[in-house]
């Protein structure tokens, strides 16, 4: 049996959406999708520098942009069907957009709790409420939503944060109880500490003590969740729904 390649994945041809497409793990994913042959639409909310670097990355007219803000359930609505009218499918959606605002739970502010939620959990509610009635009309489509290990390892000023991700995994896999029986599959990819801008932060602060955590001794690389997301949108991938799959370098507990 032939190694799988990008070439040979099944996503070449198709259409994929990809929340928070801009910057860090969302960009690697685009990318990673462009170049296995999808046509990938992304939304961005803030840096309109940064998407139209993305647009430019990929083959000419495979990769675009729309500044959407997943928050808002009828931008979600438009824009998906925007999608679907102008090419006839969406084979992909990648729920990745997605904020951090840290801090222990006395200190946490409405707004900071209320952002976090509506961004990570009712984001991704919208997105896939959009798209499903039209996978399942079709009867293909794989969704792959963006957890993290925190979702089921604890973090010290994080409560937020774990809540939004341990609500994705239940509902990853609620949702793929719902529509498996129309060919549509569900799964999530849950990173570790990853080289990013958003986890720079907490990387400087704790840098050392997050290592130690760390098995593999080493952060991830945005690539190697993207990796993860093209094997799960993947022909390879086509007998596993309601899954929850860490990328995260073996993150142990103390």
């Amino acid at each position: 049996m032939n190694a799988p390649s990008l070439s040979d994945s099944g996503l070449a041809g198709g259409v994929a959406i990809v929340t928070g497409g801009s910057r860090g793990i969302g960009r690697a994913i685009v990318e990673t999708l462009a170049a296995a042959g999808m046509e990938v639409a992304f939304t961005w909310r803030e840096n309109a520098a940064a998407a139209r670097e993305v647009s430019a990355s990929g083959p000419e007219g495979r990769i675009t942009a729309c500044q959407v803000d997943v928050r808002d359930p009828a931008a979600c609505q438009t824009f998906v069907e925007s999608i679907a009218d102008r090419t006839g499918r969406v084979d992909v959606l990648v729920n990745n957009a997605g904020v951090v605002r840290d801090n222990l739970l006395v200190a946490l502010s409405d707004e900071e709790i209320r952002e976090v939620l509506r961004t990570n959990v009712e984001g991704t509610f919208n997105m896939c409420r959009a798209v499903v009635p039209f996978m399942m009309s079709k009867r293909r489509g794989s969704i792959i939503n963006l957890s993290s290990v925190s979702g089921a390892k604890g973090g010290r000023g994080q409560t937020n944060y774990a809540a939004s991700k341990g609500a994705i995994d239940a509902f990853t896999r609620s949702l793929a109880c719902e529509v498996a029986a129309r060919n549509v599959r569900v799964n999530a990819v849950a990173p570790g500490v990853i080289e990013t801008e958003m986890s720079q932060t907490v990387r400087d602060l704790a840098g050392d003590q997050i290592k130690a955590r760390i098995l593999l001794k080493r952060y991830g690389k945005p690539e190697q969740i993207a990796h993860a997301v093209w094997f799960l949108a993947s022909r390879y991938a086509d007998y596993i729904t309601g899954q929850i799959l860490p990328v995260d370098g073996g993150f142990k507990m103390d």
